[in-house]
């Protein structure tokens, strides 16, 4: 696909190996399905540390499959009455599976977030120290950042020229320094996963079965 995109004769590959790809994506979610019922049933079956959170892991993957696939509660389309598997799934209100998105996953979700905000919070407090230019510029794009995102940024800066306003320094920090540092990040992450990937397809690293062997 990298091929393709920069190769115009290739182009038509891209199409090719999208086709292949949700085959073998398909694949993985059944293989990764399997993988993750054998794991935990081993952990509750030796009856190792936290194997009652294996249990719920179990039970919740189970259920959400089987409310998933069989569409349970879902409304016919009104197009096609008479199929009752015609409907969205996920449409609001319509079926078993929305109800464990809403009000299930949702939630759990918001929580994790909400955890993990204290966990940034107490990390910034220590990395924010100006002991260095590094933590300097640090502190001082952040703040920028955080206070040209509310009002009060632009009440403090409106007698400032247009391009040094906090909101305007803001949008250009996110554009230019911020999308740069995104970038390079995704390019390493999709290098990381391509790597990872062949050593996976070649049998070289099997730890994703549990086992090192």
């Amino acid at each position: 696909m990298i091929v393709s995109y920069f190769v115009p004769p290739a182009q038509s590959w891209k199409d090719d190996f999208a086709i292949w790809f949700e085959i073998l994506a398909a694949f993985a979610f059944v293989l990764g399905a399997g993988n993750l019922l054998k794991m935990h049933l081993q952990k509750v079956s030796s009856r190792q540390a936290g194997w009652g959170f294996s249990v719920i892991t179990i039970v919740a993957f189970l259920v959400t499959l089987v409310v998933g696939l069989g569409k349970v509660g879902v409304n016919p389309n009104a197009a096609f009455p008479e199929y009752a598997w015609s409907g969205n799934k996920m449409e609001p209100g319509s079926s078993w599976f929305w109800y464990i998105f809403e009000y299930v996953y949702l939630p759990l979700a918001a929580t994790m977030f909400a955890l993990l905000a204290f966990f940034i919070a107490s990390a910034a407090f220590r990395a924010f120290r100006a002991k260095n230019i590094e933590a300097i510029l640090l502190l001082g794009t952040a703040f920028i950042v955080l206070i040209g995102r509310t009002y009060a940024g632009i009440i403090l800066t409106d007698w400032l020229p247009e391009p040094l306003r906090f909101d305007r320094l803001t949008e250009f920090i996110m554009d230019v320094f911020n999308s740069a540092g995104n970038r390079a990040i995704m390019i390493g992450i999709s290098l990381g996963i391509v790597s990872l990937s062949l050593k996976i397809l070649m049998g070289v690293d099997r730890s994703y079965l549990g086992s090192e062997e």
